[in-house]
């Protein structure tokens, strides 16, 4: 009879969410990288608004100031952002660990209860093996009586 492990589903079950909180992770870590590129993006129009602005007429400094300023609050809103996508990266990052570490109990008490049905397997076959050979071993005897009665009687007769 094959090792069946009794927990099986369970361990599926652990496995699936695993899996699940895995691809949560991989979404956090998109919407980080998304953001920072955002920020790159921003960054760059500030750089550029900055050259534009030495470049432009004086008069239009006011204007430029003015788009520099919602720049940098559009910066300082995705900074906020990235923060906050950074803080939920390392909570399900933490759920991930925790799923794993779930997975691995389970597959180390598998592989426990494994073990153990090998070497309850390898002792009844170790058994049966013992029995045969004391079968046989009786088997042997009696039929060594038998002869030993028998040229016994041949040799009184």
């Amino acid at each position: 009879m094959p090792f069946r492990y009794r927990l099986q589903k369970f361990l599926e079950i652990r496995i699936k969410k695993k899996e699940e909180q895995l691809q949560e992770v991989i979404k956090a870590q998109s919407e980080v990288d998304r953001i920072e590129l955002l920020i790159i993006k921003n960054n760059k129009d500030i750089q550029d608004t900055r050259i534009n602005m030495r470049k432009s007429d004086p008069m239009m400094y006011d204007g430029f100031d003015k788009f520099l300023k919602h720049l940098y609050e559009i910066g300082e809103s995705l900074e906020e952002q990235r923060r906050e996508a950074l803080k939920k990266l390392e909570e399900e990052k933490e759920k991930l660990r925790e799923r794993e570490k779930e997975v691995n109990v389970l597959e180390k008490h598998k592989e426990h209860k494994r073990e153990e049905y090998l070497q309850e397997q390898k002792a009844l076959e170790l058994k049966q093996l013992n029995e045969i050979g004391a079968q046989k071993h009786f088997a042997k005897t009696r039929e060594k009586q038998e002869e030993e009665l028998a040229e016994q009687l041949k040799n009184d007769g």
